[in-house]
């Protein structure tokens, strides 16, 4: 049997789910949360082989992992979603937008569409951050409790380090130097990832990316061309993941591309919902004729 992923899931409304990047966990989206759930049954998802979840067998291609986000939806009934994901998250949430299990999509620096030197300096940085997470993996809770601490720790990835939370720093070395597939989902997740199909997206995507993030260089804006009806938004002092950096905007975009969604009848996400819906519908009136018979019988 395949196993779930690990989520955490609060609040209330329409199902959005929180993808984080590779080198964080779900704890990178605490400055986010909060704001959320009061319009939203927010779901919080650990990739595989990162906090609680499970590595997975297979290679771990943005393929695999999109099915085994899908195994962990389906199993918490949930059918398609608003999406915000970060880096590897926000890829995954793209790759589910052009499977049709998406409503709406916010893709903070999204990975894969770099190019082959740009793959190499990225794939660089991560080998050595894991290096030196896993040397320095003692000292990351007790600097996680200050400020200048976790300014230290979550400089290369935020543009305002010093406004993170303890969460965050921790998240950080879930993925980083607690990752239990850190190698594998390098290789096959980021430096060899070619996304396809991305033409038969047909819900709001909206693409994001911080000013100061120098890790995703141009691929966000790469994007545009590719992904039908997309738009993009620079955000202003963000870095490469910039939930702490500007929450309330990251949450103001999040509504946007809700609305922008507005449950239309000729969208993937319809079809997927109205495809499984059928089944159940069937059995009603099957068992509405069934009681029929009966009090006819009677």
């Amino acid at each position: 049997m395949d196993q779930l992923l690990s989520l955490t899931r609060t609040g209330s409304g329409e199902p959005l789910l929180l993808l984080h990047g590779m080198g964080s966990s779900r704890r990178d989206f605490a400055a986010v949360v909060d704001l959320l759930v009061p319009d939203f049954d927010v779901l919080d998802v650990d990739l595989p082989g990162v906090g609680r979840s499970p590595a997975l067998v297979e290679r771990p291609t943005v393929g695999a992992i999109s099915d085994a986000v899908e195994r962990t939806l389906d199993a918490q009934g949930v059918g398609p979603v608003h999406v915000l994901g970060n880096s590897l998250g926000a890829r995954v949430a793209i790759e589910l937008a052009a499977r049709g299990r998406a409503r709406s999509v916010v893709a903070i620096s999204p990975s894969g569409l770099n190019v082959p030197p740009e793959r190499l300096v990225q794939g660089a940085g991560m080998a050595l951050a894991r290096v030196v997470a896993r040397t320095a993996a003692p000292l990351i809770e007790p600097l996680s409790r200050s400020k200048v601490g976790r300014a230290a720790l979550l400089a290369p990835l935020k543009a305002r380090p010093w406004s993170t939370s303890t969460e965050e720093a921790i998240g950080a070395r879930e993925g980083f130097a607690d990752s239990r597939d850190f190698w594998r989902t390098l290789l096959w997740g980021l430096m060899l990832d070619v996304p396809r199909g991305l033409d038969r997206i047909d819900c709001p995507v909206t693409l994001v990316q911080g000013v100061a993030d120098w890790v995703a260089s141009g691929q966000t804006v790469r994007y545009l061309p590719l992904v039908p009806g997309s738009r993009f938004v620079p955000l202003t002092w963000a870095g490469h993941a910039p939930q702490s950096d500007r929450p309330r905007r990251i949450v103001r975009l999040v509504l946007e591309a809700v609305h922008r969604a507005g449950q239309s009848a000729d969208s993937s996400a319809f079809r997927y919902e109205q495809r499984n819906r059928a089944p159940d519908i069937a059995s009603v009136k099957r068992a509405s004729h069934a009681g029929s018979a009966a009090a006819k019988a009677v």
